[in-house]
This record gives structure tokens, sequence and C-alpha cells, in this order.
């Protein structure tokens, strides 16, 4: 079920609701598609969507390079979260003010949108939206698209972060055999039982986690499943009644369809690892499983 209010904390809003706004001055829409392609050594190389955004766009919409203009230049991990002073810089940089709505979106997977959208949660901005089914939707719906590029005036953005958003390392530590918390793999089955030919330096996850692969979330069109739906696939690794659920993928970005998915069914204590296995496998005295337990 699309949510239509954007006062709420209900994340989604649908193909139909953002039609009939995006004339309003103070909705500003944006496009965050970027691509993962196999890459060896892997487990992939990052391409910007920018092409994509030039070719066909949402009426109105800016793009935003999750890659280039959101991610921490001084990290050597792939798109980690900005200090919070930098990251709200950026924000207004790109057109995303505080009390504007703002409305997010991919041509590829909907992770992108939920990556935005939870890094905007985090800094404290309640009017972030994620449109259910993406571009995909939208054009198979039949709506208008336009070419070329356009860009968002600068806006203020003052970032109030909220606390618990983010897990780090030692967290994530720190939940292992904590019986109060759900730590949740967003990774293929594969990846998370160590049999994929790619992986992130070490094979398997990180100790004490369960899968729930990121792709079970949505139907063939990218939108997602419905909350009785979503309640029910939470409910089977233990996430939905856990007090308090920490969601991790490769690099934080696939972690926040499942943080979304959490959110959507009301989930009231939910984190990302920004760092996820990209980070958790550079340190071999951390410990990590092979299979489907451990």
């Amino acid at each position: 079920m699309t949510m239509s209010n954007p006062n709420t904390e209900a994340p989604l809003v649908s193909t139909a609701w953002l039609a009939d706004r995006l004339d309003q001055p103070n909705l500003r829409v944006f496009d965050c598609t970027v691509h993962l392609r196999p890459a060896k050594p892997g487990p992939y190389v990052i391409e910007s969507g920018r092409a994509d955004y030039t070719r066909a766009h949402l009426p109105g919409a800016a793009f935003v390079d999750l890659g280039q203009d959101l991610s921490d230049p001084t990290s050597d991990l792939r798109f980690t979260l900005p200090a919070a002073a930098a990251l709200a810089a950026a924000f207004g940089a790109a057109g995303i003010g505080s009390a504007q709505t703002i409305v997010l979106y991919s041509s590829t997977s909907p992770m992108w949108a939920t990556r935005l959208w939870w890094m905007l949660r985090g800094a404290g901005h309640r009017r972030a939206l994620v449109l259910d089914g993406g571009l995909p939707k939208w054009l198979a719906e039949g709506r208008a698209v336009v070419s070329g590029a356009s860009q968002h005036p600068p806006a203020a953005f003052e970032a109030t972060p909220r606390p618990g958003v983010w897990a780090d390392q030692q967290a994530v530590l720190a939940a292992i055999g904590d019986g109060d918390v759900c730590t949740v793999n967003a990774l293929s089955t594969a990846l998370h039982r160590g049999t994929a030919e790619l992986h992130y330096g070490r094979k398997g996850h990180i100790a004490g986690s369960v899968n729930l692969p990121y792709t079970r979330l949505t139907h063939e069109d990218g939108s997602l499943r419905s909350p009785d739906e979503l309640r029910a696939a939470l409910a089977d690794i233990g996430a939905a009644t856990a007090r308090r659920v920490i969601c991790y993928c490769g690099g934080g970005i696939a972690a926040t369809l499942d943080a979304l998915a959490l959110v959507q069914i009301g989930h009231p204590d939910v984190a990302v690892y920004d760092g996820s296995m990209s980070e958790w496998v550079r340190d071999p005295a951390l410990p990590m499983a092979l299979g489907d337990t451990g």
C-alpha cells in the first residue's frame, strides 16, 4: 500500500500522487540512479546514472550523484556517509531544503532512492519520500518523461541528526548474541551463505545475522510489497518483533531497502550499518559465518 501523506513517517508515495503534484512549488524531485557493474577483482564497479537521467527523467526532476556528491571523499569505502556539516552543505547545494517535500526515485533498483531517503531521514528531514516503483512504473503507466538536464536552485538545509538511525562497527559487534537486537543482511542468499563466486573479501555474513535479500521486498516492477507481505517476511527472520534491528549489506545501500520495509510496517527502532561488509571484512578478528545460521 502506497501512502500519500508526506507529513507521516510512511516513506512511499504513488506515481498518481506525484503526477498530481509535480507543479507544486515546494516539491522537489530527484533521480538517484546508480549502476553497479560486476568486476574482478570485485564485487563491482560504480557507474553514475547521469546518462540515463539525461535520456529520460520525470518532468522537473534533477539528478543527484550519490557516489560523487553525497559520499565522503576522504573515505576509502564507497558511498560512506559524510560528516553532518558536509552532508548538509551537499544537500543544500543539490537543492534539497529542510522545508521542502523531497521525492526520490531511480531508473534501476529502488535501493538508490531508499539510500538517499535514509540519509535524509538520518539528517532529520521529515518530508523525504520514495516514489513507489520509480521510473519503470512511471513509464509502464504511460506517464510523460523529458530528456536533457535541469537543476534545482540551492536551498537551505539545517541538519538535526536523528539518534539511532546509523549503526557503527562497534554497535554491530555488540549486537552479536544480544537477543534484543536482530541484525539483518540484505544481500543475496548466496552471498549470505558464502556460496557466491564474488564476495567482499571474506565469504559469508556477519556472525549472528539473518538474511532477507532486498530483492524479496519488491514486485517485478520495483514497487514495494504490501505491508502484510513485508510483515510476514520480516517476522520469518525475527525482525518484525525485535526491539531493535540493524540492517547491513555490502556498502550501506541495499540495507536501506530492508530498513524502509521495517519503517513501512511501523517498526520503531531501525538502524543501518553504513560500513557494512566492505568495512567488516577488513578486520580478520571480526567474526563471520557461513551457511544460513551462525
